[in-house]
């Protein structure tokens, strides 16, 4: 019964001090993760931009090599889920609350607040703007994803193993991913997706706050979040006691569809042709640029916003990677190697920059060519200018209430996923954990958000997100190499190819 329940034990253990910490001292918890954070940055930035480069080389080599025709899943194995299922909660797992928290606010604040060296609130900041925020939210993310998912689908569902992180390593670990390194495995894994599940949840609940205080009578202060908190976990709990079909596949279809009324809806009112131009020639700049962009750290200029926006960035992605990696391959059972990758990688993406296009375009316009002044907004509360955009175009009472709607069902179908996957991930990789586990992780995650916004709001949450992924970097540099053996002989041993 101790084995059977070792990681759920040592991760509460190691966790609960976290957030007890940041509930009942939340100064100190905000020192010790500001140490950890000035270390890390220091120190290991520049492998952030390495691994996250490194993993988009993997993920199209596999995709594009004789390995893409492997299925994940015995060979004769159908898809369980349609396109549209599958891309929904792809999609609402992997960026839901992210972009609707960043989709105005970030191309804004890099207008009013660009790195040295580009003039700020000009054309050129506008088109660096847009650009670093199709390179935030674009291919690398997916790649990081897609590492993490392929390994656990491919070990799980092709050759017959639990779905964990560790049973990836068996390549690399052999027998011993059934003892004390295959728990310490799993046991960061859980670490990481806390606390990156806990950074989203974070920002979501700052938003709905202010978009309820927006536009209502009601004040925007920690004790609503607090409450806003309380009252959605309360409901994601509700979900995940439904199941992955009932629950969260009927969530995340209710979240694409909301969000593409939303998104045509800005699109018809918010300047289209002038839209349309911006996410042509970002896609264009972003693509010419992808490699310059993956590789830069500005060290002869300071490298202060790299810090603040890419390395946050990609350590939130690779914090959130076990989560959404061992979500996203339960639901891709059935797919081929390429199609899987094509599939996760090209179409989120594709549909991330529209939306950067249409609600950073329309701000953007608005700022530029009708010199309404709203890129400040960004620099002094970011989680009120999405709902200041919408008070300058028609029915904007009723965009806020859709956008806070919105907000609560992603940060509900991300919590509820989190839950199962967390699951999941301390009962032995089973397909269906225990209810009791799923509610426990469900409160701890809910409980570290708030810690977190108790120790310093954004900044908090953004250190211990890059905390959180240093030590899952080395897992998931590692994680490729055991991949490729394990395909590499299947291929040329088991199949003779």
């Amino acid at each position: 019964m101790l084995k059977r329940n070792a990681v759920f034990i040592i991760s509460l253990v190691i966790v609960s001090p976290f957030v007890a910490m940041g509930i009942a001292a939340p100064e100190q918890l905000a020192t010790v993760s500001g140490a950890m954070h000035s270390f890390i940055i220091e120190h290991f930035g520049w492998g952030y931009l390495l691994a996250a480069f490194s993993f988009l080389v993997f993920s199209l080599f596999l995709a594009l090599s004789r390995y893409g025709k492997l299925k994940l899943g015995k060979d004769y194995e159908k898809p369980q889920y349609s396109y549209f299922g599958w891309f929904s909660m792809l999609f609402a797992a992997g960026m839901g609350i992210g972009l609707i928290f960043w989709g105005v606010a970030e191309p804004l604040h890099h207008f009013a607040e660009p790195p040295v060296g580009v003039p700020d609130k000009t054309p050129e900041a506008a088109r660096f703007a847009m650009q670093h925020s199709f390179f935030h939210w674009g291919l690398h993310p997916w790649a990081v994803y897609i590492t993490m998912s392929l390994c656990i689908a491919y070990f799980s569902f092709r050759r017959g193993m639990p779905p964990l992180i560790s049973s990836c390593f068996y390549p690399l670990l052999g027998a011993r991913i059934d003892g004390t390194a295959g728990y310490a495995i799993d046991v960061l894994a859980v670490f990481a997706t806390v606390f990156g599940i806990a950074t989203s949840l974070g920002l979501g609940a700052m938003q709905i706050t202010s978009g309820v205080a927006f536009v209502s009578p009601l004040s925007d202060s920690m004790g609503l979040t607090v409450i806003i908190i309380g009252g959605v976990t309360v409901l994601f709990m509700l979900s995940s006691a439904t199941g992955l079909d009932k629950g969260i596949q009927m969530l995340s279809k209710t979240n694409i569809i909301v969000a593409v009324l939303l998104l045509f809806f800005m699109l018809v009112v918010g300047h289209t042709s002038y839209i349309m131009d911006v996410f042509t020639t970002t896609v264009g700049e972003y693509t010419s640029s992808l490699v310059t962009m993956s590789l830069r750290s500005n060290p002869f200029m300071g490298n202060e916003w790299t810090e603040q926006w890419t390395l946050f960035y990609w350590a939130w992605w690779i914090a959130w990677s076990p989560f959404v990696g061992l979500f996203v391959a339960s639901i891709s059972r059935g797919r081929t190697v390429r199609e899987f990758v094509l599939g996760a990688l090209l179409v989120p993406t594709l549909l991330t920059f529209f939306w950067f296009a249409v609600f950073g375009g329309a701000a953007l316009h608005l700022q530029l060519e009708e010199g309404v002044q709203i890129a400040q907004s960004a620099v002094g509360n970011v989680s009120t200018v999405l709902f200041e955009l919408f008070s300058h175009y028609p029915l904007g009472s009723v965009l806020s209430m859709l956008a806070i709607m919105l907000l609560a069902v992603f940060f509900i179908t991300s919590a509820d996923s989190a839950t199962y996957v967390l699951g999941m991930m301390t009962s032995n990789g089973s397909l269906s954990p225990p209810l009791t586990k799923k509610l426990c992780w469900g409160i701890f995650q809910s409980a570290a958000a708030c810690a977190l916004i108790f120790t310093g709001g954004l900044q908090a949450l953004q250190k211990m997100a890059i905390a959180a992924a240093l030590p899952f970097t080395f897992i998931l540099i590692l994680l490729c190499f055991s991949l490729y053996k394990a395909m590499r002989y299947e291929v040329k041993v088991e199949r003779g190819e």
